[in-house]
């Protein structure tokens, strides 16, 4: 099987250096790329982090670089009580609604919103919030941006079923 040296990164590209064959038990409830497709991952990018030791899967590695052409990345800092008090996964479906300011009222209709995808969040130790990336088309990255820098929104989970 295949396992990572150290530590590679989301988004970083597979070197020979970064990737080792082990041996492991064969265990149905893993998928583990065999050593087999070595050649075949050098040079694809990590599509998630890979800590050091972890065993290579199918979903390890991606063609595209991260975020895919015509889509962006927004970085949104979020309070307590602005984020669902569970945790956020990469591919989690999400709005980030726009919310009035700390005089603002309540809008009459429905608060303007942007769709997007998790890629990853990580908790800011210094302020205590969550910092959550989401991959949003590129065209909406600006104004999401603008509007997340306000700390004027709120991140709703949505249900993953299609």
């Amino acid at each position: 099987m295949l396992a990572a040296r150290d530590t590679i990164h989301r988004g970083e590209v597979i070197k020979a250096e970064d990737i080792k064959r082990i041996r492991i038990s064969a265990d149905p409830a893993l998928t583990p790329l065999p050593a087999s497709v070595y050649d075949d991952v050098i040079g694809q990018r990590a599509a998630l982090d890979i800590a050091a030791g972890g065993v290579l899967t199918s979903e390890s590695t991606a063609d595209e670089p991260l975020p895919p052409q015509g889509q962006s990345i927004v970085g949104i800092s979020l309070t307590p009580a602005q984020v669902p008090g569970m945790p956020l996964y990469g591919g989690d479906k999400v709005r980030i609604i726009v919310t009035p300011g700390d005089n603002g009222e309540a809008p009459a209709n429905s608060p303007q919103f942007t769709v997007a995808e998790v890629v990853g969040t990580y908790l800011d130790e210094t302020t205590g919030n969550t910092v959550v990336n989401v991959l949003v088309p590129y065209a909406d990255a600006g104004v999401l941006a603008a509007r997340a820098a306000t700390g004027n929104v709120a991140l709703v989970l949505d249900s993953g079923a299609e």
